[in-house]
Formats: C-alpha cells, structure tokens, sequence
C-alpha cells in the first residue's frame, strides 16, 4: 500500500480532514486496500497529499474510531476486516437468471404506476447553467448559512440537545409548533391550537396524507386547470374522480357558469394566494364567494398556500382559513420557497378530528418528522433570523421582479404576461399561438439557459405556447443578458 498513489482534488469549501477521510473511506469500502498490507505512514501521506501531518494523524485516528482501520504498535494502520465484510458477503452471492419464468412479473403485481405520471423534470445540475431560469430552487449566495448554522450547533447543545434523538413516536417538536402558531400563521390570519397542528415533510406529504385518508374512486376532486402537476397525480393515485376547473387572470373561475360544477364536488384543491403556476391572486370577492358555496353544496376546501411568506404584493390577501367559520378549510403550508427546498419541512392545519386521524396515519409511514431538523428550524424562527432573511429576501426578489418585467418587455415581446402580479418567484408567460416552447427549452439549454415548457401544467388540451421563468435562483445581473440571450433564439 505505501507504493499506491492515493490523490484527492480538493474542495475549497469543505474541510482537508473531511475530504480525507471521505476518500479512504471510499476506498476500504470498496475493497481496494489490502487489509494485510499498512497504509502510508502519516508523513509519506501528508507529502502525497500535500497537506499537515497533523491532518493525516486526526483521519486515521477518527478511522480507528470508526472502525475502519486498526492500529498496530510499530507497524502502522491496517484496513480493518470487519469493514469490508458487506463487500465481501456480496461478491458471494449469485443470481440465477437462466429460468426466466421463476423471476417475479412486478408489472402483474403493482397497484398503482406512479412512475407512468408525467411530472416536471428540472435537471440535478441546474446550478452549472449561466441563466438557470429554473423555478423553485433558490440563490445560495442569499442564504444565512453563519445563522443557520449557529441554530445546528445549539439544537445539538444545551440540556435539550439529546432530545433529538428520542423516539416521538406521533408527536411534533413543542418549540416548533408554538412558532408555528404565534408567529408564522398569525401572518396569514389564522389563529390555531397544539391540536390543529400537524408538522409534515412538505407539501407533496400533507397532500398525499390528505388523499389517503379522504379519497377513492368515489371522490370527486376539483383541480385548478393550469394547475400543480403533483397534486393531481397524487389524487389519482387513490383513484380519485378529478374534476378541471378553468382559471383567469384572478385565479380559479367562482361564478354562476362554474358553480355547478362546483357543487357536485367532495374537496377542491386551490392556490389562492398565488395561483400555480400562473400567479394569479384569488380576489376578495371570490374567496368569500368560494365559502359560501363550500357551506352550500357541502364540499371542503384544500388550501396550498406554498409561497405566502415572500408573498411580494402590497396588500396580501389573508388565508382562506382565515375566514373560515366552519373547519371547510386544510390548510398547508411550507418552509420550501422561503427558506430551501431542501429543507423539506412543512404543515398542515385542520379541523382537530382530521388532524388526529393524519397524525395517527403519519405514525405508520415514518412516525414522525426529525426533531433534530424541527428544533433547528425552531431556533431560527425564535431567535429572529428567520424575520430578518424574510425582509431580505423580499426585498431581494423585488429587485429582480422589476428586472424580469423590464427585460421581458424588451427581449421577448411577443409573450404575453398572464397575471400582472405573478408569482413571488417566478412569472407565467403565453406565447404566440403555435409556437412550441418545449424545442425552445431544448435549444435554450444548449445555449446554458434554463426555463420552463408550461405544457406540463394542463390537464387537458396541453398547449406548448406557455413558458415560466422562474428568477429565484439566478443571480440579478443575470437576468436581462440571459432573456437577451433567450429572445435571439426565439426570433
């Protein structure tokens, strides 16, 4: 092992010592150091390496720790035999595919095919591309990562920092839900107790929590039509009877030509603060309008209210459920599009019987959320951060609103904006008919631009002539060479 040449291409933003041991992990695991032959000395490591000897003496004694080296008085490190045994156990066995019929037919077996559903598709490398006009991801450089930080080190510190580690089975961290209910949804005028509260992993996870306990074949669900492409395949993944309902440039259709289809529901799902994915806001006069026919025809409503923190209008509507006198209204929200989409943490608020029965089903699919990531959160929402990033990044998004709006106008004047408001990160765009914005896209990425197609986003008809751009994750100065970029492959 001390002829081997070992090499490692450094990270600048990781530490030496985690990279190392990262890289000889990798290695014992994969069987390429002998386990009867030492490892480099500590100094030969360090000259190959590059770095302290000090490093070097630290990662192999973390791997001792760790049981992936042993230490022999005199003779060095040596892999430890014990931590190739999964490797070894599995180059054992073997796989007999010569009698194709005795191998299981999973296509006769499956219930459902939640792989055939056409979902949106965002490349994992989004952030290589120069003009990543990608919608739901956000710009690191914004990010608090010193404060964020600070609240990881003291949820692990303290007379509480073990609690993290306990079983909870059903229950939720107490801290979090308290913020949850003095700070955040007080926002959005909704006033919730313990008991109505249930923390989740997203909004995807309170809507499938929601479809399993409510939905069958013999549930009908009306659906916004453009609309979120998750939600519905969600819905009738339980089979579901879903019903499209046409929107406008205020939202989701409430008059007297849609009330009947209206009432011939069991629960409608709606983005009322800003309408997926055109941004529409659904008016006052709508949303009282919604209520009443929900009381009348007896059906409840499902209120995704995904981006309300960096909601950017100036008079925001309150939540639905807000208004709401008589528990027709869930309410989700999620901490996805104000704080990371990484971060997959979420909530929803209900009727307390409902929220009983999820929490109850939430138990038999992962009991419940990491406490380690719910006290971390609820360190930076009571110690202010969260407050302050919130005015930051408002402000911040502002900014690049105004520079999306002017370069649109100027870039690509044949797209016709379709809500004045739009989203808070991102804005929907129709362009002329027959024009086809999937071979857009296509052309656009060979060029290092990222957008949008908006076809995915109809359930019906699926016209190629809609676009978003989303602008939360590109850098401002950005924004206008890459429309420019963008409306000289248009023309």
């Amino acid at each position: 092992m001390s002829e081997q040449l070992i090499h490692i291409e450094f990270d600048a933003s990781r530490t030496l010592n985690e990279q190392v041991r990262e890289h000889l992990v990798d290695m014992i695991v994969a069987g390429r150091i002998p386990v009867d032959i030492p490892l480099p000395s500590s100094r030969n490591m360090a000259k190959m390496l590059g770095i302290s000897r000090n490093t070097v003496m630290q990662v192999y004694e973390d791997l001792v720790d760790m049981e992936y080296l042993t230490a022999a008085p005199r003779q060095g490190y040596f892999v430890n035999k014990d931590a190739q045994t999964c490797k070894m156990k599995s180059e054992h066995i073997q796989v007999d595919n010569a009698n194709s019929e005795r191998l299981v037919d999973w296509d006769k077996r499956f219930n459902t095919r939640p792989g055939n559903k056409k979902n949106i598709v965002k490349p994992s490398n989004w952030a290589r591309f120069e003009y990543p006009f990608i919608y739901g991801q956000v710009d690191p450089q914004l990010f608090p990562e010193n404060s964020w930080r600070e609240c990881g080190y003291m949820a692990l510190s303290g007379y509480k920092s073990k609690h993290w580690s306990h079983d909870w089975v059903d229950g939720d961290y107490c801290l979090l839900v308290d913020q949850l209910r003095s700070k955040i949804l007080p926002r959005r005028g909704i006033f919730a107790e313990t008991s109505e509260i249930l923390v989740t992993i997203g909004t995807q996870n309170s809507l499938y929590i929601l479809a399993n306990l409510l939905m069958n074949k013999d549930t009908k669900v009306g659906v916004e039509d453009p609309g979120f492409p998750d939600a519905r395949n969600i819905f009738s993944t339980f089979n579901a009877d879903i019903r499209f309902l046409p929107v406008d440039e205020e939202g989701l259709k409430v008059d007297a030509e849609s009330e009947k289809a209206l009432s011939e529901l069991d629960y409608l799902y709606i983005t009322p603060s800003h309408q997926v994915p055109t941004g529409a806001v659904l008016s006052s006069a709508r949303r009282a309008k919604l209520l009443e026919l929900a009381e009348k025809h007896d059906f409840v409503l499902i209120e995704d209210d995904y981006d309300a923190e960096i909601n950017l209008q100036a008079n925001v509507q309150p939540a639905l459920r807000a208004a709401d006198r008589n528990n027709r209204v869930i309410y989700i929200g999620s901490m996805s599009k104000s704080i990371a989409p990484g971060l997959r943490l979420g909530f929803m608020v209900a009727d307390e019987d409902l929220i009983y029965e999820a929490r109850s089903l939430r138990r038999l699919m992962y009991r419940h959320v990491p406490v380690l990531n719910q006290r971390q959160l609820a360190l930076f929402f009571s110690r202010g951060y969260y407050d302050n990033y919130l005015r930051k990044l408002r402000e911040h998004y502002e900014q690049k609103l105004s520079l999306m709006k002017e370069g649109i106008a100027e870039h690509l004047p044949d797209f016709f904006q379709q809500s004045s408001t739009s989203g808070a990160t991102s804005i929907w765009l129709k362009g002329p008919e027959g024009f086809d914005t999937e071979q857009l896209a296509w052309k656009a990425a060979k060029n290092g631009i990222l957008i949008e197609p908006g076809s995915i986003h109809f359930a019906e008809g699926q016209p190629k002539n809609y676009l978003r751009l989303g602008f939360s994750a590109i850098q401002s100065e950005k924004i206008n060479p890459g429309l420019q970029l963008l409306g000289k492959l248009i023309d």
